[in-house]
């Protein structure tokens, strides 16, 4: 007969949500200060520094986007169990939620596992953000299920302007770490 537990679930996904997006955001101003350092003569430490930071603060800021991602999710099944009857009914915005957060467990795997270093965790953030706004705002306009709040353009325009900026972000991170393999290609045949 109370809110609580829709209040918790509100609260702590849309902080989760909310990290998850901040995590986008570092790793989107971290390719922005990689094409800087590329136009400007560095002696590499700069790259490195920034690589640190970066790497160091998207990283973290996963870490607490995953915890309360999940637990949000788990928090909104318990809420509507109590409210619907279910746990879990496979509406495009439960299914999103889940989809955040595999996504945040997808980078954390790559970074643990040493598949990725800062560059590829930006990437990884930077389409997890992609992910989080189609899963928060995206669903809403496919008008189906408990969650749907119907079409709106603005919110459909908006989404849409996001995600190519977003895009837009991994083209150039992309174009990045190319650069940066073959000036170490580069640099090994130097040597060799």
């Amino acid at each position: 007969d109370t809110n609580f537990w829709l209040a918790t679930h509100v609260t702590t996904i849309t902080l989760g949500y909310s990290a998850t997006l901040a995590a986008g955001t570092v790793g989107g101003i971290y390719v922005l200060g990689r094409v800087v350092l590329l136009f400007r003569s560095s002696n590499g430490e700069q790259e490195k520094r920034l690589d640190q930071i970066a790497g160091k603060m998207v990283y973290g800021i996963t870490c607490f986007a995953m915890l309360l991602s999940f637990v949000g999710t788990v928090l909104g099944g318990i809420w509507a169990d109590q409210s619907w009857g279910r746990f879990w009914g496979w509406d495009p915005k439960e299914n999103g939620a889940v989809l955040i957060v595999i996504w945040n467990a997808l980078l954390l795997h790559a970074r643990w596992a040493g598949l990725v270093k800062t560059p590829g965790m930006s990437i990884i953030a930077i389409t997890g953000s992609m992910v989080t706004a189609w899963s928060w705002f995206g669903t809403n306009q496919l008008g189906v299920g408990l969650h749907a709040y119907g079409f709106n353009n603005a919110l459909a325009s908006g989404c849409t302007t996001f995600w190519l900026s977003q895009i837009f972000l991994v083209v150039l991170a992309i174009i990045v770490s190319l650069k940066d393999r073959t000036d170490a290609l580069a640099a090994r045949q130097n040597r060799g």
